[in-house]
């Protein structure tokens, strides 16, 4: 999911108890290996990483218990409410009232479609002229925005982009940067249920509220209907859920709204398991896969249902995988090597997506942005203040598990074990800064799902990483 770079406000009291007792409990330790050989450079050109190291089973055989429950289905359950009662990033969609007023359709557009401050380049590394930022401005169209409207809704058939304005013009903060486009927000999957609030001025676009985000997503990607069937489609049973990095479904000419249609991990579909064993599915036999139920787009834009067939080589489960350190490496690691992608662009994620969609396998819900993530009251979290020393913190980090979400401003890691008692980190980024055998600073272009130490990893000569920590999230008791 989409980063963001603002510093989450800090809270104290009963996070400084906690801080306090971890640090009496451990003691700082040795140095980590990686700090007392910084002559050798390993094979991988990456700090501190073996070859064997960029395997799940390596980390898992360090964990004494790793098939243990961290949560049950309950316990998360009651995670899940948390999260939906105390954190305002998190939208009630279901229960909007009949009737949106217009200073909250406005609300919800003005906190997304700003304008920046900062000179922008298009993908030519050409300055984005003034009367274009003006058209994008223009065509948000709210002056279009009735006084009251009905509440509308949707649901997402394809995986659908959000957007900061109603455009495909991708801009970017610096030239030559083609990869962070200012204007890519997030991206919903199929079968999410959203609000429909406002319309584009050239009527190509919707503004959408779902559950975790709010924004601009092209119209052919949404069907809309009626708030019934919507939400009654996210709770049926029985179900599949989609366990590997992503599943596809098969090629369907006969109805191409279901026909290659991209699921990511932790997403959840009908699975019409009654269907007849003698009943073709799309003009196919449907033995060698299973039947589910996707949304669709008619031809007029409405919602519409339809069988699709998914094979059964993709990697789904009957029910959400069970939350065990073993299981958080493993889906972790399945994304291994994947493409950043900022604000989900390049079809793929980034580091807050990463983290969501990993526990959204196990069913357990994160917001979308670190921003949010980071200072979210629904889960177990320690909360790092500015005036934490270098070396509480370093005692704090030995306390960490595997699962444990560690936050910079705009940037989310998640632990996978420890070597020399030091965490280790699997994260989606564009790269990490280091010292090499010199003393030197050395600049590796990860740009993509990566394993790696965390206390060497350096923000610029002075200051490590490890100090613009700001918080941790612990998904456990």
């Amino acid at each position: 999911m989409r980063s963001d770079i603002r510093h989450p406000q800090h809270s104290h009291g009963r996070a400084a108890l906690l801080i306090a007792a971890l640090l009496a409990a451990v003691p700082l330790g040795a140095a980590p290996a990686f700090a007392r050989e910084t002559a050798r450079t390993p094979a991988t050109g990456v700090i501190g990483i073996e070859e064997g190291q960029l395997n799940a089973d390596y980390w898992i055989r360090q964990q004494a218990q790793p098939d243990t429950t961290i949560l049950d289905r309950k316990a998360i359950d009651a995670q899940n409410q948390r999260l939906h009662r105390l954190d305002p990033s998190v939208h009630d969609i279901e229960h909007l009232p009949a009737k949106l007023r217009r200073a909250q359709v406005r609300e919800w557009i003005a906190a997304l479609s700003q304008a920046r401050e900062e000179t922008l380049y298009d993908e030519r590394g050409e300055e984005v002229p003034a009367p274009t930022l003006q058209q994008l401005g223009d065509a948000l169209a709210l002056d279009a925005i009735p006084a009251q409207q009905a509440t509308r809704y949707g649901m997402v058939v394809r995986r659908a982009d959000l957007r900061t304005f109603p455009t495909r013009l991708r801009v970017f903060t610096s030239r030559g940067d083609t990869d962070i486009d200012r204007y890519q927000e997030s991206a919903l999957f199929p079968g999410t249920p959203v609000a429909i609030v406002h319309e584009s001025l050239d009527g190509k676009y919707w503004f959408v509220v779902s559950e975790l985000y709010a924004a601009w997503v092209e119209k052919d990607r949404i069907a809309e209907g009626e708030a019934k069937p919507i939400f009654a489609y996210t709770r049926k049973a029985p179900y599949l859920v989609v366990t590997g990095a992503t599943a596809r479904t098969v090629h369907a000419p006969e109805q191409p709204g279901v026909s290659d249609v991209q699921l990511e991990m932790g997403v959840r579909v009908p699975l019409l398991a009654d269907w007849p064993a003698e009943r073709p599915v799309n003009g196919q036999h449907h033995y060698a896969s299973h039947v589910i139920e996707l949304p669709y787009r008619d031809g007029e834009g409405r919602l519409r249902f339809s069988p699709a067939l998914l094979p059964r080589t993709s990697e789904v489960s009957a029910d959400y995988l069970p939350l065990t350190q073993a299981n958080l490496v493993r889906q972790g690691f399945k994304f291994l090597g994947e493409r950043y992608g900022w604000g989900h662009s390049y079809n793929t994620r980034d580091c807050s997506g990463f983290v969501s969609e990993i526990y959204r396998s196990f069913g357990v819900q994160l917001p979308r942005n670190t921003r949010d993530q980071a200072v979210s009251p629904a889960y177990n979290r320690i909360d790092l203040a500015d005036d934490v020393s270098h070396e509480d913190r370093l005692k704090i980090l030995k306390t960490l598990e595997v699962g444990d979400l560690i936050y910079i401003p705009g940037h989310v890691m998640m632990v996978v074990g420890h070597e020399d008692g030091w965490p280790y980190v699997i994260h989606d980024t564009t790269g990490i800064t280091f010292r090499d055998r010199t003393g030197e600073l050395a600049r590796v272009h990860l740009n993509g799902v990566s394993v790696t130490p965390l206390v060497p990893l350096l923000f610029n000569r002075e200051q490590p990483t490890v100090d613009r920590i700001t918080s941790i999230q612990r998904i456990r008791p």
